[in-house]
């Protein structure tokens, strides 16, 4: 197991108090850490900070920058950019700043299968957890995917200290990594994303890869082997999968191989479409890598359904199905939403808030799914430039809402067709988060 480097002396600021933060923040003081809380949205819009201990200094609508001059070390939470004042002046006065991935790594001794892509990662890591218990494996599963990983670490009476974690790590979270050395990582997909946050696709590309870059040689780096990069980093031992014998995991003819041993057809699969068979790929990759048993994991791979608001089947009404979709918060992901779906005419939902993505390859897919019998509905912020790119690929309709269109699709959807949430646009322009968006659709669906 990687040994865990101790944490820099405080005392410590916390920066940023969505889930991940208070959870820092909430093990620093556990941890017997003097402990300020900062966050730049006032008190009245913080929303709930139960996690918050009443001993942890808070200070909120401030930029946190006067703070600094008490602390010794900066806990940024994930939604926090780089370029925030307290974070560039903190580096500038050579303060560690540190995430809270990090943090809870070094506070926890489990060992860590780390999960990473830009599609798919939800899926794949809760599908590893599944696999694990399939096999009778003590397993916790954290990070972007609910449960933020200190938490964790901050109650370990309420999981087996045996227990692996696996965790769903953002380009968010793994940019503010140190030290961090999974025992496992795996990386499903490099796509464009996050050009808001990160200004350029090779800056995205580089936080992705970080994953990787301390692993050592007794441990495991899974990755599709057309992922388009010569050098993943790190010193682990590499695991391929792909549609080529010479890969680990492949896909030949149908059939999931494991080392030349036979898995699985890839129909005994329960997850819907083929991005599902590159997930589980991944999974059964790393899971057959550390040594689950691969009846558990063929076991595994045959029940385990998908996850909520990604491709999530929530009604079918008078023959039409109702599609959730909700987290595919970018192109790529729509792109596969939309092939799921053949010889069925698609009613899509597009829209929301914008991560300055090109939308223009929508476009094809639009067409091919939606312009016989279907159509796409547009959302958000988001419409003019999706109507634009999309003018003359299939019947748009400008619809402003969520509950608008899914009545204007409901109305003009024949029985046999699919009514289709999969915004590729994140949801903050009108919605908490993606999954109060997916909410929203399926309460409206069941009208």
């Amino acid at each position: 197991m990687t040994p865990r480097p101790p944490l820099p002396p405080g005392p410590f600021l916390v920066v940023g108090l969505a889930r991940s933060g208070q959870a820092a923040a909430a093990l620093l003081h556990a941890r017997g850490e003097e402990v300020i809380a900062t966050d730049r949205s006032p008190a009245e819009r913080l929303g709930a900070t139960a996690l918050l201990p009443p001993e942890v200094e808070l200070h909120a609508g401030v930029d946190g920058v006067a703070l600094l001059e008490r602390v010794r070390c900066v806990v940024k939470s994930p939604g926090v950019p780089q370029t925030a004042p307290v974070i560039q002046a903190a580096r500038g006065r050579g303060i560690p700043v540190i995430g809270e991935l990090e943090l809870a790594w070094r506070c926890t001794p489990n060992e860590v299968i780390a999960v990473t892509g830009t599609n798919g990662k939800t899926t794949t890591t809760e599908l590893l957890g599944h696999l694990h218990r399939e096999a009778g494996v003590p397993v916790a599963v954290v990070g972007n995917v609910g449960t933020a990983y200190s938490s964790l670490a901050l109650h370990p009476e309420q999981h087996d200290p045996r227990a692996v974690v696996v965790c769903e790590c953002s380009s968010f979270q793994l940019e503010d990594t140190v030290a961090f050395a999974p025992e496992a990582a795996v990386i499903l997909n490099l796509e464009r994303d996050h050009l808001d946050r990160h200004g350029t696709v090779e800056a995205y590309h580089r936080a992705k890869l970080k994953v990787f870059g301390n692993q050592g040689n007794d441990d495991i780096a899974v990755a599709p082997e057309d992922l388009g990069v010569v050098d993943l980093g790190g010193c682990a031992r590499r695991v391929l999968t792909g549609d080529s014998p010479e890969a680990e995991l492949s896909l030949r003819a149908g059939t999931l191989w494991w080392d030349n041993t036979p898995l699985l057809r890839t129909e005994e699969l329960a997850l819907r479409g083929p991005h599902n068979v590159r997930n589980a790929m991944a999974a059964a990759a790393v899971a057959l890598a550390r040594g689950l048993d691969p009846d558990a994991v063929r076991n595994g791979l045959r029940t385990f359904a998908g996850v909520p608001h990604r491709l999530e089947e929530v009604a079918e009404r008078d023959g039409i199905t109702y599609i959730n979709d909700s987290k595919a918060t970018n192109v790529p992901a729509a792109l596969v939403g939309l092939a799921s779906f053949e010889g069925q005419p698609v009613h899509v939902i597009l829209g929301g808030s914008g991560k300055d993505e090109d939308f223009a390859p929508l476009r094809p897919a639009v067409q091919q799914h939606c312009a016989n019998g279907g159509g796409a509905y547009l959302i958000g912020a988001e419409a003019p430039r999706l109507h634009e790119a999309l003018q003359g690929a299939a019947p748009l309709h400008d619809c402003g809402t969520l509950d608008a269109a899914v009545a204007q699709a409901r109305a003009n959807a024949r029985p046999g067709d699919v009514i289709l949430l999969s915004p590729a646009c994140a949801s903050y322009d009108q919605y908490k988060n993606f999954e109060e968006r997916g909410e929203a659709f399926r309460e409206a669906a069941r009208m």
